[in-house]
């Protein structure tokens, strides 16, 4: 096989934490406390080696992913440092400083807070023409 061959894995991990939204508008039921049954995708991109016929390990994620598990599984996220208004945006930003420096490659990060609704980070600096 010629050339570089590049792929991009994602696995899913889930936590369960509460938090409020201090800035949210007054009438805003998301200024009250409440949980969700968090979903976190972290997605990585590289070129596959093509000795050990992979971009890396999945549990290389999954280890990468722990202590941000551990910081944020069953909290009240507004406890959390750096998490004062733990919108899913700004959650996402969060997790990805966390993880960046542990995961090379790492692609993007997409936060579901609900069923419906979700948010994905492209990391620092990316403008929406990047992003697509």
């Amino acid at each position: 096989m010629a050339g570089a061959h590049y792929v991009e894995l994602a696995v899913t991990f889930h936590l369960e934490a509460s938090h409020r939204l201090p800035c949210a508008p007054q009438d805003s039921a998301c200024r009250r406390l409440h949980g969700h049954s968090w979903v976190i995708d972290v997605h990585v991109a590289g070129a596959v080696d093509m000795d050990s016929g992979w971009l890396l390990d999945y549990h290389d994620i999954e280890a990468a992913w722990q202590p941000v598990h551990d910081a944020l599984d069953h909290q009240h996220l507004n406890e959390v440092e750096g998490l004062s208004n733990p919108t899913s945006e700004l959650l996402a930003i969060w997790i990805w400083d966390r993880l960046a420096e542990r995961l090379e490659g790492l692609l993007r990060i997409t936060v579901r807070e609900t069923c419906t609704a979700r948010c994905t980070y492209f990391g620092p600096g990316r403008g929406k023409e990047e992003a697509k």
